[in-house]
């Protein structure tokens, strides 16, 4: 969306004050860990941009705090799992021998939007080692949250995502919907609904680049939007604006726990 076009979405300009005031009268608060997706084009017109929601976040959430941010990097990856192109099986093991090795500061995130890729760009975030399913992190405990990210658990409990259920994290959605909701795909594991595939990705171990075989899984989205829908009729979601965003905010833990027992129930007779 170009410059013209957000600003006819916008009465006014947004300004970090602006963002802060509405994040803050929405209820977040300091001290807590917050996962956010976000859009920042869904704000209307921001003065600096995602630099200026990032510290928008990071002023209400506070270093007491944890700000957290999925920082997925989708296409380093197998190639002959892509399907959003495909590329000819001809190509396959050129892009296995030449892809670099996932680095924490320097590979790129696909997809994931303009905020966290500027959230990024701080020395104080910190980025966990996971090539594909990665997270980043701000404030108290980040590094310890997302030190730790093995292979063949990428948002299953052993995850840093587990690790936000357990310490009682709240989702706010910036603008984004529960299509995009990494907190749903805990519930798959736990609902034991996700199938098993096999992944690789070039990481670096003993500062030496190997392409590694691991295990991950055929995590699917398409049945987020009835269950966002189902845990709004029963669940405890704060709605409101920031901007010219629709946003929602509510606990992991319980969003989780929601929509296992959707995916054990419903979900079994889709």
């Amino acid at each position: 969306m170009g410059q013209t076009d957000v600003e006819k979405r916008s009465e006014l300009p947004q300004t970090r004050v602006r963002v802060r005031d509405d994040l803050r009268k929405l209820g977040v608060s300091a001290g807590e860990m917050l996962m956010v997706h976000s859009s920042l084009s869904s704000l209307g017109y921001v003065v600096g941009g995602a630099q200026t929601v990032v510290e928008a976040l990071m002023e209400v959430v506070t270093p007491t705090g944890t700000l957290v941010m999925p920082s997925q990097s989708g296409d380093w990856s197998d190639p002959a799992r892509w399907e959003a192109p495909p590329v000819p099986e001809s190509w396959w093991q050129t892009i296995r021998a030449e892809m670099p090795a996932y680095n924490p500061r320097l590979t790129p995130v696909l997809g994931m939007g303009q905020v966290v890729e500027q959230f990024l760009k701080y020395d104080a975030v910190f980025r966990s080692p996971h090539p594909k399913l990665s997270f980043a992190a701000w404030g108290a405990g980040a590094e310890e949250l997302v030190r730790h990210h093995p292979l063949d658990d990428g948002l299953s409990d052993h995850s840093p995502l587990g690790e936000m259920y357990r310490k009682q994290a709240r989702v706010l959605f910036l603008g984004t919907d529960y299509h995009s909701c990494t907190a749903f795909h805990l519930a798959e594991h736990r609902a034991g609904v996700v199938d098993e595939i096999t992944d690789g990705a070039p990481v670096l171990e003993n500062d030496q680049r190997r392409w590694k075989w691991y295990r991950d899984f055929d995590y699917r989205t398409d049945c987020f939007a009835a269950i966002g829908e189902a845990w709004e009729r029963r669940g405890n979601v704060i709605r409101g604006k920031v901007g010219s965003a629709e946003v929602r905010l509510f606990p992991l833990k319980e969003a989780v726990d929601f929509a296992e027992e959707w995916l054990r129930n419903e979900g079994s007779r889709k």
